[in-house]
């Protein structure tokens, strides 16, 4: 299904506005499909965003579905979003409901699929700085492959202790060794990975506490000076 209601000629004196009202009538409709799929009025959306510590009053939101409104505050996209429990780049982007959608000002349509992939950094764009998010993932993924595996090497030490047979006991003692070398591996990683994004001047995202061992203990003070 597709929202329609613009003119997609080329003349480019309305390439911008015409970018600018795409991207308002697609929250503006997301919003209310969303809405309405919640069984809610747009006054029970107005007084959940309130609950959420920025007002959007109902005539504004009902301007907003409607068309009328001017301005989208990318705050108000924010609230909205979370008041009926969905991400912002949904509203904006709203896969599924509408196929096609312009990225920039005079650019042309392309899949909405495709604008939120790239929108979300999913998409790797030639020549666009992705920031620190790459070792933030890699950081997550190293967190949850460190706790699994010290989780199935817990498993197989006990496994090793309640088997009843030695095979059982053997094949439970190699599965927990394994097991310990890739949790290893992992905090390793993390480690050095964690002093890299330290030294890019970032704070590494917090660690479980079953992963404290990761990051080494703070240096001690300097006692090289002789003492009286």
């Amino acid at each position: 299904m597709t929202q329609r209601g613009f003119d997609d000629g080329s003349d480019e004196d309305d390439d911008f506005p015409e970018w600018a009202d795409r991207v308002k009538a697609n929250v503006a409709g997301e919003v209310r499909r969303r809405r309405k799929e919640m069984g809610w009025s747009a006054q029970e959306l107005a007084d959940r965003c309130e609950q959420l510590g920025h007002p959007i009053p109902r005539n504004v939101i009902a301007n907003m579905e409607s068309g009328r409104r001017v301005n989208l505050p990318l705050v108000d996209v924010m609230v909205l979003a979370a008041a009926l429990e969905t991400y912002p780049v949904c509203l904006i982007f709203p896969v599924g409901y509408v196929e096609e959608t312009q990225e920039l000002p005079f650019q042309s349509l392309v899949p909405t699929w495709a604008a939120l992939r790239r929108f979300t950094g999913e998409e790797d764009v030639f020549g666009y700085d992705a920031g620190l998010v790459p070792d933030f993932e890699a950081h997550a993924s190293l967190v949850s492959t460190a706790l699994a595996a010290l989780e199935e090497e817990e498993r197989a030490r006990f496994t090793a202790k309640t088997a009843t047979s030695r095979a059982q006991q053997a094949e439970a003692e190699r599965r927990r060794t394994a097991y310990a070398d890739q949790a290893i591996s992992a905090k390793y990683r993390l480690r050095y990975l964690r002093r890299d994004l330290r030294e890019e001047g970032a704070t590494p995202p917090p660690l479980p506490p079953a992963l404290g061992d990761v990051d080494p203990p703070e240096s001690d003070t300097d006692t090289s000076e002789e003492r009286p």
